[in-house]
């Protein structure tokens, strides 16, 4: 899977949970970047990470990625595109 894709993914799973149709993940991309994101959030996009792309995340590999880049780097790493 091409990386572009995996950002259009991921872009989807946050339209989605934040209910907000204008957010684009960007690898610099963070929490605080986005008004609607919070702990409850965060929880549900990692979710909807998960099921989007048939993938688990262990909790620390959770708590490892600050932005959007290192969740689709990891997403990449799980699916085999590294």
């Amino acid at each position: 899977m091409e990386t572009t894709e995996i950002y259009a993914k991921i872009s989807t799973v946050l339209q989605d949970v934040l209910d907000n149709e204008t957010v684009e993940a960007k690898p610099e991309m963070t929490a605080s970047d986005v008004e609607e994101w919070d702990s409850f959030s965060h929880i549900r996009i990692v979710l909807g990470v998960e099921q989007a792309f048939g993938v688990k995340f262990a909790t620390p590999e959770i708590a490892q990625f600050e932005n959007i880049g290192q969740l689709a780097d990891l997403v990449a790493e799980k699916i085999g595109n590294q």
